[in-house]
């Protein structure tokens, strides 16, 4: 097998650590000797061991000599477990196959370096834009200090959310709202505007066996959260913020109840949704789900904090002027201000598809 091989066995690995090792990046490993894997590993939860220190330990024979393909640059610095480079040194190992270095300013090259020095062969950039796809959300969040966003919506063909009298059950089948739940269980948070919340009272859990529930953050300007909604009467359970512009008596009295305030700045009488960011990414949250509704998905995309863009598309019809689309507010003036996106995929799910892609930003339409 080529290098290439063994990175994306190194890739699929590290993908079983999705929802459990954040904030942490989801990393795999793989030891080759004389052409035979002896050890692979990744990093299975947070505060556990790093991929590289748990392949090791898995090895069914010495590692004097081998090949150790990891995704993502060894770390050489103390944090909750000894640096990965001093298990490479230990055991000997002769070469040393990178799929991208680490932007944590702790490491930023300085494992790759160190080991070139210690005599090892290493070769980075293996795979590197899988590799760096794996864990663009670790990347974004020590890079830019706030969460990695991802838009999701589902939509009919004709771009209805719902129907001109409110009913939106079901636009997508049983597939894709179960892939929903896993992107639930992936990242750290979900957010939705008060609309959603007065107009569906949800929940916003994950539902699918052994799914991980997200921090939940509802943008609220003036508190109008009912205090008997599910959110509220849940917030013991599940960590939920409310992001308002000011703390009135509701504010108060919904604290009260288990919700935690975050005052933000004010941008034309709501929240200002890059400092909302900033103060989540302060908090340790390193990934948010942006479910809804429409008018904040307006206002995110021209606030520029959204990264990544998940369209769940039915094959289905159903028109009216009245029904609501995934994206609302005042809308770009220009289709040249338009907002496109990059690196495509297309996903069918039953009978339904997932097209997604990361976003770029226009200059021209985030500051209009």
């Amino acid at each position: 097998m080529h290098d290439q091989e063994w990175m994306r066995r190194a890739l699929a690995l590290a993908e079983r650590g999705a929802g459990r090792v954040s904030p942490n990046p989801m990393v795999g490993c793989v030891i080759v000797k004389n052409g035979r894997v002896i050890g692979e590993g990744w990093h299975e939860q947070y505060g556990g061991l790093h991929a590289e220190r748990h392949a090791l330990g898995r090895c069914t024979e010495d590692a004097a000599g081998a090949t150790l393909y990891v995704t993502l640059e060894p770390c050489c610095h103390w944090g909750r477990t000894p640096p990965c480079t001093d298990a490479i040194l230990e055991h000997r190992l002769a070469r040393v196959v990178v799929g991208c270095l680490d932007p944590n300013p702790l490491v930023a090259g300085k494992g790759v370096q160190l080991l070139r020095a210690a005599g090892v062969t290493v070769e980075t950039g293996v795979c590197r834009r899988e590799c760096e796809r794996l864990n663009a959300v670790f990347f974004h969040c020590i890079t830019h200090k706030t969460p990695y966003v991802v838009l999701k919506y589902a939509m009919t063909l004709d771009g209805k959310t719902a129907a001109h009298t409110g009913d939106s059950r079901w636009v997508t089948g049983e597939a894709a709202r179960a892939h929903v739940h896993e992107t639930r269980s992936r990242l750290s948070a979900i957010m939705v505007g008060i609309g959603t919340v007065l107009a569906d009272d949800p929940l916003l859990t994950c539902r699918i066996p052994g799914g991980r529930d997200p921090v939940r953050v509802i943008c609220d300007s003036h508190a109008r959260t009912p205090i008997d909604s599910q959110i509220v009467r849940t917030a013991h359970e599940t960590p939920t913020f409310l992001a308002a512009i000011d703390k009135n008596d509701r504010l108060v009295s919904l604290e009260r109840a288990g919700i935690r305030p975050l005052i933000c700045a004010e941008e034309n009488g709501h929240v200002d949704l890059a400092d909302l960011m900033r103060q989540l990414g302060a908090l340790g949250i390193d990934s948010l789900l942006l479910e809804g509704g429409a008018a904040l998905a307006f206002s995110a995309l021209r606030a520029g904090i959204v990264q990544h863009v998940q369209a769940y598309i039915a094959p289905k019809l159903i028109g009216g002027q009245a029904a609501t689309t995934p994206v609302g507010g005042a809308g770009l003036d220009r289709m040249a201000d338009a907002l496109a996106l990059r690196e495509l995929s297309v996903t069918p799910l039953g009978s339904d598809f997932l097209l997604e892609g990361d976003l770029v930003c226009s200059q021209a339409s985030s500051k209009k």
